[in-house]
């Protein structure tokens, strides 16, 4: 191990709280004196900055030669962040200008070193680019502050036995350099007094440039540009939100689609593109650990998930693809769709108007086509793709707690309970609460908001979602209103149409109002999605929470309940609403007294639900993609497309990636929102369509290929962040699995035939060689034409009917007990409630069964994670031992006896436990 790092000059930070102040932020720097040496004096001093004296001729030609390298113009510092800004001869220039001032000094004040190149450099000429790097005093100083773990020795615990089955994986491997790209090693968190303990071989590579480039982010979020309005200005967002920046980002290491002409560029971007980000490696595992080391945890966390998710659906797609052909196999063996479908059965039965007045009695038989193709969904697969679903659901919960767990060991997130910088106050809730008070831990003072502030704020927060909840309800019974509005248009259309009669059987009145309605229903989705964006951002940042962690939660649940609401209404009325709450010929129910509400077509409602879900759901991932994909593209074209016709050299490393769009705090917040959408269309809808696994697991192969791709080329570089976990949506996904188990049960017993035909098969079939046929004319109960009153009554009846029938379990009309239910509605009733308790109750306990049986982290990793510590507290008690030793050597009379037996207890007892 070297040892570097000057002991005599360690810098130190002092986080000072001003009693005038309203905000805690770092002041300066400064050198502490060893005994008997003078300081070196403030580190701002010997810093140099751009524009200072103007380069020579062949430092300007080094400049040229270099405009796409990622270090200063002295080709030895890294660009570990850069700011920008427009030099706008506006009303605010002045303003702007002294808080740049204040701020870079404030910067250089900390320890940063900054390069500015002037707006002449810049591609279009009115650009400036001030250029940051984070010297090795700032680094070593904020490692320790951020707690950040780094390397003391090689591991070397044992890797897991090879299993035999992993040759026949080879084809979907990535090289071991892509997939590790460095060695393992057991880390502790960095102390800078300990520096003689870690595998420093080289400091200006010792610290990656993801951990450097969080550094410097902790830094300018923290640093102070001046006062206003009597209040503590700080932080580079407010610099953004006021225009005094025009951005801040870290840079790519090197153009994606070349590696880099330096040699001291690792080339990491270049290699994601070619190894993960292109669509021909779908079939290739994600190299997860080069993911995490060029944009941190927190994004490679979310690949992972993603990429485990979509292993996990290959079987929920397969299962659903054998419950399809199922249906499609036993299609034609279907006795219900051969009555519907018989001219002698179908074709003799008279169907009640669906419509009043402009509605007309219609056969039975003209909906063949229609229930033959909803048997393909309604079958006895039905019941068992549901149950398989709800421990499906509790499988991949379960493995994805061991798979995180064992990413947690690897990536050194075991002691990780929350990173630091989001348990710390928001710069936002400091600047904007001006009251303090004690806090009893630390017992310093800090900022708080009273709690009647807090009281009208969520009330006012509360009402705001409540409303547009509201509006979305208010939305659903307007499609629905269209719904009862265009049916009687569409069955007149189609009857007095002769170009559409070839098509009729298929494309029934239901069903185009089904299709239709969907679309309208999926553009309304889009349209309040976009609006409710901006409001529930807006309210979040209105209710200034606390911390870092406080705000993303409150904006995950908001966001969550408001498109849970939004892109699930539509279903959950087709599902247990359509055609549940019609009443019967003579006495129908009315929406508002007039509109008359829908029936489920003759074959059931569950085709409809099939429509619906099918549009909603591949609709949103068309439209997800577009958006992620083309949408950023055509911006960077636009933005990039004068640079293009300039030569390369000119077009230097900090302006490409100016040129890129911004990934933003909230970018993995949309990714992991849409997908917990698509899993929920997944999981509640399912037994309604079989194949809702397939399209997911299709759009997901593409979903993991254009992430990587727009991240990698589309956007400039993210600030590396720490994350253990997924957050939140674990325990959403967890209450939408606990949901889809009841969901899916109601489907079966109530939107589903299955129920009715297995009481009619075990309770009420005559017919022993054919148990199920008869049904169709058991399933419809008979009207007299004569019963209807004036309202409902068709306005011509050219054949003379005196019955027809409609969707129900009611007597005849010459009964004593006249069109009310018989018993058989009864029986079918308690058949349904009976089911969907022992459905709820068998999959229910097989999901706790399966989630006891599962331990949440493997054995192999619980044993690493005690050696790790063992032998992590064994090496730091050695070192502290070795050190104790020279002490005394030297007569150190600090160092006694005593603190040497200590100590080796110490040891001792780290051993025995």
């Amino acid at each position: 191990m070297n040892r570097l790092g000057k002991k005599a000059n360690e810098t130190l930070i002092e986080m000072a709280l001003s009693a005038d102040d309203d905000v805690a932020v770092l002041t300066k720097f400064k050198r502490s004196r060893s005994e008997g040496e003078e300081s070196n004096g403030p580190l701002c001093e010997t810093i140099s900055t751009a524009g200072s004296e103007a380069p020579s001729g062949s430092e300007i030609d080094k400049r040229h030669e270099s405009k796409d390298s990622i270090f200063f113009r002295d080709g030895v510092r890294r660009i570990d962040f850069v700011l920008s800004y427009v030099d706008d001869l506006n009303k605010e220039w002045e303003k702007k200008l002294e808080r740049r001032k204040e701020f870079e000094s404030n910067l250089q004040k900390a320890g940063l070193e900054l390069e500015t190149e002037d707006k002449k450099e810049s591609e279009d000429g009115k650009i400036y680019f001030v250029k940051i790097h984070a010297p090795w005093e700032v680094l070593i100083t904020y490692a320790e502050v951020l707690n950040i773990k780094v390397p003391i020795r090689e591991n070397d615990i044992p890797s897991m036995v090879e299993n035999p089955l992993d040759c026949m994986l080879t084809p979907f491997r990535l090289p071991e350099k892509v997939m590790h790209p460095e060695p393992d090693y057991f880390t502790a968190p960095f102390s800078k007094d300990k520096q003689e303990l870690y595998l420093i071989n080289d400091e200006s590579t010792f610290f990656s440039p993801s951990m450097r480039n969080r550094i410097v982010n902790y830094i300018l979020t923290r640093c102070p540009y001046g006062t206003e309005e009597g209040k503590k200005k700080f932080g580079i967002k407010r610099l953004l939100n006021n225009g005094t920046y025009s951005a801040a980002y870290p840079l790519h290491d090197c153009q994606y689609w070349k590696k880099a002409s330096d040699p001291n560029c690792d080339n990491e971007r270049y290699t994601l593109y070619m190894e993960w980000a292109r669509f021909l490696r779908f079939y290739k595992e994600q190299p997860l650990d080069l993911i995490r080391k060029y944009y941190g945890e927190k994004i490679g966390i979310y690949f992972a998930w993603l990429g485990f998710y979509t292993e996990m659906l290959f079987l929920a797609a397969v299962v659903g693809v054998i419950c399809f052909l199922y249906g499609l196999f036993t299609m034609d063996e279907n006795m219900s769709s051969k009555e519907i479908c018989d001219p002698a059965i179908g074709g003799e039965i008279i169907m009640c108007p669906l419509c009043d007045r402009e509605c007309e009695y219609w056969r039975l038989n003209t909906t063949c086509e229609s229930s033959e193709y909803s048997h393909l969904f309604d079958n006895v697969a039905t019941l068992f793709f549901a149950i398989f679903m709800g421990i499906w659901v509790t499988l991949f919960l379960e493995f994805w707690k061991r798979r995180q767990a064992r990413l947690k060991y690897e990536w050194d997130l075991v002691d990780f309970e929350e990173e630091q910088q989001q348990l710390q106050l928001r710069p936002e809730y400091e600047a904007k609460c001006t009251q303090k008070k004690k806090n009893p831990v630390t017992q310093e003072m800090e900022p708080y908001l009273p709690l009647t502030s807090q009281a009208v704020r969520f009330c006012i927060s509360g009402t705001t979602v409540l409303f547009w909840v509201s509006l979305i309800i208010a939305s659903m019974i307007a499609v629905i209103v269209y719904r009862l509005a265009v049916y009687a248009a569409f069955a007149s259309l189609m009857e007095n149409t002769q170009t559409l009669q070839p098509i009729s059987g298929l494309l029934t009145p239901q069903l185009a109002t089904s299709v239709t309605a969907s679309c309208l229903n999926f553009v309304i989705i889009m349209i309040l999605n976009f609006i409710y964006e901006r409001i529930a951002i807006w309210i979040t940042d209105m209710e200034i929470p606390r911390t870092h962690m406080e705000y993303e939660n409150r904006l995950t649940m908001k966001m969550f309940l408001f498109q849970f609401v939004n892109y699930y209404s539509s279903c959950f009325y087709v599902a247990f609403f359509k055609g549940k709450f019609v009443g019967y010929p003579g006495a129908y129910t009315y929406m508002f007294n007039r509109w008359r509400n829908e029936e489920c077509d003759p074959a059931g409602c569950l085709i409809e639900l099939t429509t619906q879900l099918t549009i909603v759901m591949a609709g949103k991932q068309i439209w997800g993609n577009i958006q992620e994909a083309i949408v950023p593209w055509i911006c960077n074209w636009w933005g990039r497309r004068k640079a293009r016709s300039n030569p390369e050299n000119l077009y230097s490393r900090w302006e490409q990636d100016h040129d890129l769009q911004t990934f933003g705090a909230l970018g993995l917040f949309y990714e992991y929102l849409e997908m917990v959408i698509q899993f929920g269309f997944i999981t509640l809808f399912v037994a309604s369509f079989p194949l809702a696994p397939l399209l997911a697991l299709m759009n997901n192969i593409l979903e993991i290929r254009v992430d990587s791709w727009k991240l990698t080329t589309q956007y400039r570089r993210p600030v590396a962040a720490k994350a253990h976990s997924i957050g939140v949506w674990q325990e959403i996904l967890n209450g939408m699995a606990i949901l889809s188990v009841v969901t899916n049960a109601f489907i079966v017993a109530f939107t589903s035939d299955m129920i009715p035909r297995l009481v009619y098969y075990y309770a009420y079939s005559e017919n022993e060689d054919s148990p199920m046929s008869g049904y169709i004319n058991n399933s419809l109960s008979v009207f007299e034409i004569s019963d209807f009153p004036e309202r409902n009554k068709p306005k011509e009846n050219p054949e003379g009917f005196e019955q027809c029938r409609y969707r129900d379990y009611r007597y005849p009309p010459d009964h004593e007990r006249k069109y009310l239910h018989t018993m058989q509605f009864w029986h079918i009733l308690a058949a349904k409630l009976a089911f969907i308790i022992i459905m709820e109750h068998v999959v229910f306990i097989v999901k706790f069964f399966v989630a006891w049986m599962i331990p949440d982290v493997p054995a192999d990793v619980k044993a690493k994670i005690k050696r790790e510590k063992y032998l992590t507290q064994k090496i730091l008690h050695e070192y502290e031992l070795e050190k104790l030793k020279e002490r005394l050597c030297q007569g150190d009379k600090r160092a006694t006896e005593k603190e040497f037996i200590a100590t080796e207890g110490r040891m001792e007892l780290s051993r025995a436990m």
